[in-house]
C-alpha cells in the first residue's frame, strides 16, 4: 500500500484545486485512470507535491464530503 510522506497515517487525501477526494489505499502504480483500477501514484505524488491537499479527522469518506469533497470518478 502507498503512502507518500506527510500523509503516511490517512486514508483519504483531498484535493483543494479540484475538491475531488482520493482513496489512498486504490492507489495504482499503472498509468491507468479508471474508477475500476484506481488512483495513479503519479497523481498522488503531484498533488503532494503542490502542497494543495487536506486531509480529514476523522478520516473518513463520509468527512470529506461533509466538507465538500467528491470522491474522484464517483
Amino acid at each position: 500500500m502507498y503512502r507518500p510522506r506527510g500523509v503516511a497515517d490517512h486514508r483519504w487525501i483531498g484535493d483543494k484545486r479540484t475538491g475531488t477526494v482520493y482513496d489512498l489505499n486504490a492507489v495504482t502504480d499503472d498509468g491507468a485512470a479508471t474508477p475500476a483500477t484506481g488512483t495513479p501514484r503519479a497523481v498522488i505524488e503531484e498533488l503532494v507535491a503542490s502542497g494543495r491537499y487536506l486531509c480529514f479527522a476523522p478520516d473518513t469518506l463520509a468527512e470529506a464530503r461533509n466538507r465538500g469533497y467528491r470522491l474522484r470518478g464517483g
